[in-house]
């Protein structure tokens, strides 16, 4: 999938599209349904299949205090995005600039100007232009004048719940990571590089690969269930986020040991994905008691392991 940064560098020989807007946060299976039908409809027209984004968050410019903490990373999104196999991405940056755009000027000089859509998809409860006036509504009236077909696909309901990125958030903030999983249609991930630590893992018999999250996660510290992958290897592990308080730590780190596996992963990049929260993150008396209490974390994850295919 080829990834374009800016709306200046979209190549303006490129072929016509059909072209999928939105945020995309965590590319959850409602997305997943919007990028589906872009390729669909471009593949049955002959067209490029596109999709537009922004970065960062519209929130963070209009609204930073109350702007969510991301599901993915940009990178990460792109990567997830690519699997639905686009032609390519445009990533348009948001700016206070860029936010006062009428919506009907961002159809016909963004859309079917610059990226030659011929048709566009979008979510059923997508709002974009100038003070978030546009709505599918609208959309589907302007595209209509310009010649365009707009495709609202409608809400993705699981278990009675409308999937969007505020319900993936809200089961991250209370660790439910296996029902983020399912509205997610993957289980939540984290990628980070491997740091060097204290050592105190490795010390009580628990060495574990420590990653520095270099964001705010959205998930409560405690105590998961991981798949672990790096370098083509995958393990089994169980991960603590947190601030070590048996320790006196103040510093979040991600810390985990990998079952039945040896090795030095010193400055590899780590993915962890999340499947269950086994406990909340809490401070021991002593190390001895800290060390019990892993050995049963350990039992519970081979024995939930043992459970799943």
């Amino acid at each position: 999938m080829l990834v374009l940064r800016g709306l200046d560098l979209y190549p303006p020989d490129r072929k016509e599209s059909v072209a999928a807007l939105g945020s995309f946060d965590g590319v959850h299976r409602g997305h997943q349904e919007v990028l589906r039908a872009t390729v669909t409809r471009a593949r049955h027209l002959g067209l490029a299949s596109l999709a537009v984004t922004f970065d960062p968050h519209p929130l963070e410019v209009l609204q930073p205090d109350r702007a969510p903490a991301p599901i993915t990373s940009l990178e990460e999104k792109l990567e997830l995005m690519g699997l639905a196999g686009l032609d390519a991405t445009l990533v348009v940056p948001f700016t206070r600039e860029f936010a006062v755009t009428e919506p009907e000027e961002f159809v016909g000089k963004v859309l079917r100007g610059t990226l030659r859509a011929r048709e566009v998809v979008v979510g059923f409860n997508h709002r974009f232009g100038k003070d978030a006036r546009g709505t599918s509504e609208l959309l589907k009236q302007v595209a209509q004048e310009l010649g365009m077909v707009a495709h609202i696909i409608p809400p993705l309901v699981m278990e009675g719940q409308v999937v969007s990125s505020s319900a993936v958030r809200e089961a991250l903030k209370n660790g439910d990571v296996r029902r983020a999983g399912s509205l997610l249609g993957r289980p939540y991930s984290v990628k980070g590089r491997v740091l060097r630590s204290e050592g105190r893992g490795r010390q009580i018999g628990f060495p574990t690969a420590n990653l520095k999250p270099a964001r705010e996660l959205p998930l409560p510290s405690g105590v998961y269930l991981v798949r672990v992958e790096w370098d083509g290897e995958t393990a089994s592990g169980v991960t603590n986020i947190g601030i070590r308080p048996t320790f006196g730590g103040e510093t979040p780190w991600i810390e985990t040991y990998l079952l039945d596996f040896s090795g030095d992963l010193y400055d590899r990049t780590l993915r962890l994905h999340f499947l269950e929260r086994l406990r909340p993150e809490q401070r021991f008396e002593s190390v001895q008691a800290l060390t019990a209490q892993i050995e049963k974390d350990v039992e519970t994850a081979r024995r939930l392991l043992g459970d799943r295919p």
